[in-house]
């Protein structure tokens, strides 16, 4: 697994009951930026009216689980089992976003250097996910990381900044990346405050 992210391929299977995995190679490649996500002025209302609280690695089963949750998923068994090896190892984690106790939002993905590869996120209300990729963006600046891969562009993510590269050159950045050495965990999670602060500055 950790010689195909750092080498630009990622898996996938066809279905949950299906426990082959597939390797893929898009030719355009989605990343989002580290730092300076996009935020809507109706997103900036919605946050400051938030009373969630975050948490970084509190729960990555959960979240995994929640993320696998569709009608029609690409987490198998494989994958699931995988993702639990990796986060043993440290190369593996999930930001959490809760109600109270109630675990309502999150996104988890794996690490390489200075490489976030984003693999899937959830919401269980209103914004908890797109609330999920704003904090954890900020988070990968503070921790020094240089990219965040969401393999392929979407509307919802370039509506959060988020382009579409090249195949070539998102292995340009990938390789420069990895060679980083970053650390998810070496700061808290931002406030609330500081994540609006910083989207002011950079809207």
């Amino acid at each position: 697994m950790l010689w195909g992210y750092a080498n630009g391929i990622f898996p996938m299977a066809v279905s949950a009951s299906d426990p082959v995995l597939h390797w893929f190679d898009p030719q355009q490649r989605g990343i989002l930026p580290v730092g300076g996500v996009h935020v809507s002025r109706s997103m900036r209302r919605h946050l400051r009216r938030c009373t969630w609280h975050f948490t970084l690695n509190h729960d990555f089963v959960s979240v995994v689980e929640y993320c696998a949750e569709r009608e029609e998923t690409w987490i198998n068994a494989t994958l699931f089992s995988l993702y639990e090896e990796l986060f043993e190892l440290g190369h593996a984690h999930s930001l959490e976003i809760w109600e109270g106790d109630e675990l309502i939002g999150g996104i988890f993905g794996l690490t390489i250097g200075g490489a976030f590869f984003g693999e899937s996120m959830f919401s269980r209300r209103t914004n908890a996910s797109k609330t999920a990729l704003i904090i954890i963006s900020e988070h990968l600046s503070a921790c020094g990381f240089t990219l965040f891969d969401t393999q392929y562009p979407t509307e919802h993510l370039q509506s959060l900044g988020g382009k579409a590269i090249s195949r070539a050159a998102y292995r340009r950045r990938l390789s420069r990346a990895i060679r980083i050495s970053a650390d998810i965990e070496a700061r808290p999670l931002p406030d609330l405050q500081a994540v609006l602060q910083a989207s002011t500055q950079t809207s």
